[in-house]
């Protein structure tokens, strides 16, 4: 059996036992999972949202100095 057998074997196995462990929790306990999840999926969100505003900034920027450069060749050619 290869490595990746293993690893997936593994993960599986995991992911079954924290399935068991939160379906024998307390409410209280299944709540706080979800909470969990939740801020982390919110966080990821934000995170997502804040990089492609960045590289929106970024390409903006780079349009600019491309016509400001398209600008300054037409303006030297007249």
């Amino acid at each position: 059996m290869g490595n990746k057998a293993k690893g997936l074997l593994a993960l599986l196995g995991l992911g079954a036992l924290a399935y068991w462990k939160y379906k024998n929790s307390s409410p209280e306990d299944q709540q706080a999972v979800k909470d969990k999840i939740n801020t982390a999926k919110d966080n990821l969100n934000k995170w997502g949202n804040d990089l492609k505003s960045k590289a929106n900034d970024v390409a903006s920027q780079v349009q600019n100095k491309v016509d400001e450069a398209k600008t300054k060749a037409e303006d030297s050619l007249s």
